[in-house]
């Protein structure tokens, strides 16, 4: 049973940066990845028209906890986008990794219904400089209703004690904008998503300060507040996720 990706007990996460490279789709994968490990199934829907979610949601091992694909950047002439795009009825969580190049309606279209949006930023002066003119569109051209949008920025791919790197906090401090990760150039970014997993899915003791600064996400996704509703069957109710995850909670 499947329902609309509008439904107002579905938390919509949008991954968004129209700066290609800036770690999207490794943000995406990594959040899907940890969501399907804590439970209920969550959603990936993959608007970016290279694919790379769907590709790394191909390669993930059947027996690992499953993940709802949605390969939004495929059309079709039989079926409307709200129809394409509906997620099974027990999913509490859309993630939806966007492509680049957006601009203007663009995304405001990307940003519609969402309930929060990830931005990540890379430490290079390119970056820093796309970034300040992507988020004062964003603000300002968009009409970001901050107050109904949670927005959080994500320093990605950095390095201790560098001066790009001290550029970039400088910058996003300034946005006053919450910063609530700062992911490293981590190799085990790179070993999850050839396997089809997320870091969290690593064995802890590899990976464990990139699971910390994942978990600073996920714990900042999780003040997010669904509208009362009825409650649910328990066989929607979220498993109870394996040790290395369950102190994230």
């Amino acid at each position: 049973m499947f329902v609309s990706a509008k439904s107002n007990h579905l938390q919509r996460i949008v991954i968004l940066n129209p700066k290609g490279g800036c770690g999207k789709t490794t943000i995406a994968t990594n959040l899907a990845s940890y969501y399907a490990q804590r439970g209920p199934l969550p959603a990936l829907l993959d608007c970016d028209p290279q694919g790379a979610s769907m590709r790394w949601l191909e390669k993930r091992n059947k027996n690992l906890p499953p993940i709802h694909g949605i390969a939004a950047y495929k059309s079709s002439i039989n079926a409307t986008r709200s129809w394409q795009w509906r997620v099974p009825r027990e999913t509490r969580r859309l993630i939806i990794d966007t492509p680049a190049a957006l601009e203007g309606p663009e995304i405001h279209d990307a940003i519609y219904d969402a309930n929060n949006i990830l931005i990540p930023v890379m430490p290079s002066p390119i970056d820093i400089s796309f970034a300040a003119k992507f988020i004062a569109e964003l603000l300002l051209v968009a009409q970001l209703d901050r107050g109904a949008i949670q927005v959080g920025i994500i320093a990605n791919r950095t390095r201790n004690n560098t001066r790009s790197l001290q550029q970039l906090m400088r910058f996003l401090t300034s946005l006053k904008i919450p910063i609530i990760a700062t992911l490293r150039d981590s190799q085990n970014y790179v070993a999850a998503v050839d396997h089809g997993i997320g870091v969290f899915e690593l064995p802890h003791h590899r990976a464990r300060n990139d699971i910390d600064e994942l978990a600073k996400i996920v714990s900042w996704l999780d003040r997010w507040q669904a509208p009362r509703r009825e409650p649910i069957s328990t066989a929607t109710t979220p498993e109870v996720p394996s040790e290395p995850l369950r102190r994230l909670q």
